[in-house]
């Protein structure tokens, strides 16, 4: 792997900071940027990663406090007056103008703020947070403080193997993948230790709380995509996730999970091109 850190700074309302972001770079062509979702890393990408650079300067990112990226620094929030911001400071380190944005759960609801923000090509949502009920949002919540609990307990030794049998990695990570078999024992080690590690946690989950994505999108096309196995934001919001943004095209993944990378890496990557080759909506 190729994966490289870069420092820059970004503006907060109590003056300059200073973020680092580890990212993986591949491919050529428009530039397309990737965001994972809570306690993920950049790795949820590498199933489609390759498709993806063949038409695209792809670089898929940890977000701050995710993967090998370090935490924001002391007394930042990780809500989307934070991130988004970071993103863009970012984006602007590495020469990358208004690129398109695929991103999958929190992810996806950073690349829908970003196109709001007007700060991007174009945007597609793989099951993005913040289009949930009260109800529903506790349920994904619970259901995520769970699976951290179960990652932070586990010694080293039971994660590597249970991640030998495809009983023990579906023990692992059936709630966010619809065929978890596919996915390699060293990617679910690494994704269960990526979780365990994951020093925004908390705090990005806190930040959630309050998130409900309300604002539609006119600037930038905009797909939405949802997986028809999720068992984490359930389908449903995803028609929701249309009513506030009626310009975003809605579709289907059948058979795939949350996390729908791995599940069905040929359609995902598909959907991911399709919609970064869309024009924007006459006004």
């Amino acid at each position: 792997m190729s994966a490289q850190t870069i420092s820059f700074t970004f503006e907060t309302a109590g003056g300059p900071r200073t973020a680092s972001v580890t990212y993986e770079r591949r491919g050529a062509g428009e530039p397309l940027l990737l965001l994972h979702g809570i306690g993920h890393h950049w790795q949820a990408w590498e199933p489609v990663l390759d498709i993806l650079a063949a038409e695209r300067d792809v670089v898929a990112v940890d977000l701050p406090g995710f993967g090998s990226s370090p935490a924001l620094p002391d007394g930042c929030t990780y809500d989307l007056s934070t991130v988004v911001p970071v993103l863009g400071a970012f984006c602007a380190a590495l020469g990358i103008e208004r690129p398109h944005v695929a991103g999958n759960s929190l992810g996806g609801l950073l690349a829908l703020e970003l196109g709001r923000e007007k700060l991007v090509r174009s945007v597609t949502a793989l099951s993005p947070a913040g289009f949930w009920s009260e109800g529903e949002r506790r349920y994904a919540f619970g259901t995520l403080r769970a699976m951290r609990a179960a990652a932070l307990s586990m010694p080293v030794p039971l994660i590597e193997r249970l991640s030998r049998s495809a009983a023990g990695r579906t023990a692992l990570t059936s709630t966010i993948y619809a065929r978890p078999g596919r996915r390699s024992p060293e990617a679910v080690v690494a994704e269960t230790l990526a979780l365990r590690a994951a020093t925004g946690f908390r705090e990005t989950l806190e930040a959630g709380r309050t998130v409900v994505f309300g604002d539609d999108i006119t600037a930038v096309p905009v797909t939405v995509a949802w997986g028809t196995q999720d068992r984490l934001l359930l389908r449903r919001q995803g028609v929701r996730a249309k009513r506030t943004v009626p310009g975003a095209r809605l579709v289907r993944l059948p058979g795939c999970g949350h996390v729908p990378m791995s599940d069905d890496p040929a359609l995902v990557a598909r959907v991911i091109l399709d919609g970064s080759s869309r024009q924007p909506a006459p006004c």
